[in-house]
């Protein structure tokens, strides 16, 4: 008998590509006369089963990928390997993925509950402090964010904000006391992202040293 172990997965945040002759498909823009990135109503939030994620893992892909912009040949690079990174997520325990639509499909994020286990190698010390600010609740991974550029750029500090209203749900379907995340010590983008939509550095609240090469881990209180 095997026992399959996943290396911590960094958080799936679009990059944000400068577009040069990028795909014709086009995010959907808001309704009309509406101005701001999230509207308050519209997208209807609901959990996708795991059939129903891969049944449709052609139309995240596709979202993930229009997101991030750039040329033809970017598009296609980080939306394959966007689709390995949800196919492994998707295989872990208790895994779940919710989806954000109006008529079709504008945004998701997805995680997993997690413990002290094989998720959390070489963070060992730092996880044990974080467990003991859960208490005796739940650790909720959330591994995944894709919402169109303009809820990254616009009204980030708003409860009805796309991604505030995803990451929000995700941790309280599942009562989980804590949210956390690993972001890329170079991505400087996704973490000034994050720390927009109420992620906070694991600690103090100050900017942890870490080595080249590391991951910062973040964590999000519920309600955030």
């Amino acid at each position: 008998m095997t026992t399959q172990v996943f290396l911590p997965t960094t958080l799936a945040l679009p990059a944000l590509r400068p577009a040069r002759g990028g795909p014709r498909t086009r995010v959907p823009a808001p309704p009309k006369g509406e101005r701001t990135s999230s509207p308050r109503v519209a997208e209807r939030v609901r959990p996708l089963t795991r059939g129903q994620v891969a049944d449709r893992l052609q139309e995240l892909g596709d979202l993930y990928a229009m997101t991030s912009g750039g040329d033809p040949w970017a598009w296609n690079e980080a939306r394959a390997a966007f689709l390995r990174h949800l196919a492994a997520d998707a295989r872990r325990p208790g895994f779940s993925l919710l989806i954000a639509e109006t008529t079709t499909l504008t945004g998701y994020a997805y995680g997993f509950p997690t413990g002290a286990g094989p998720w959390w190698a070489g963070f060992d010390g730092r996880v044990r402090g974080l467990l003991r600010r859960a208490g005796s609740g739940r650790i909720f991974v959330v591994s995944g964010i894709v919402v169109p550029p303009r809820a990254r750029r616009e009204h980030r500090d708003h409860v009805w904000n796309l991604a505030r209203r995803l990451q929000r749900r995700l941790l309280a379907d599942h009562g989980a006391a804590l949210g956390v995340t690993l972001v890329d010590v170079r991505d400087d983008r996704t973490l000034e992202t994050l720390r927009s939509w109420g992620w906070r550095y694991a600690g103090d609240g100050t900017l942890p040293a870490v080595a080249p090469g590391a991951f910062r881990i973040l964590v999000l209180a519920p309600g955030t």
